[in-house]
């Protein structure tokens, strides 16, 4: 193992260590914080993500490789799916 991979390991240990510690008050506020980090990354990924679907399914259409259908006959199709469903 690499010893700087071994110093990180130690340095997380001693902050979980020194968390544990603390009111759960303060453990929360602090996991709050740590999950909001998470959250944004997780946000940007998923709107780049959906950016690139959108990029994707834009340029299938100009293409002219994709039928687009219109939202009238979308939602008859559906209301008609859901009636023989029922």
């Amino acid at each position: 193992m690499n010893l700087n991979w071994r110093n990180y390991l130690k340095t997380v240990e001693k902050i979980r260590e020194q968390a544990l510690k603390m009111p759960p008050k303060d453990r929360a506020a602090i996991a709050e914080r740590l999950i909001v980090s998470l959250d944004a990354q997780v946000e940007y990924d998923v709107e780049g993500a959906w950016q690139r679907e959108i990029q994707r399914r834009s340029a299938e259409i100009k293409r002219g490789e994709v039928v687009c259908i219109p939202w009238e006959e979308v939602r008859e199709r559906l209301r008609k799916n859901y009636r023989e469903m029922g």
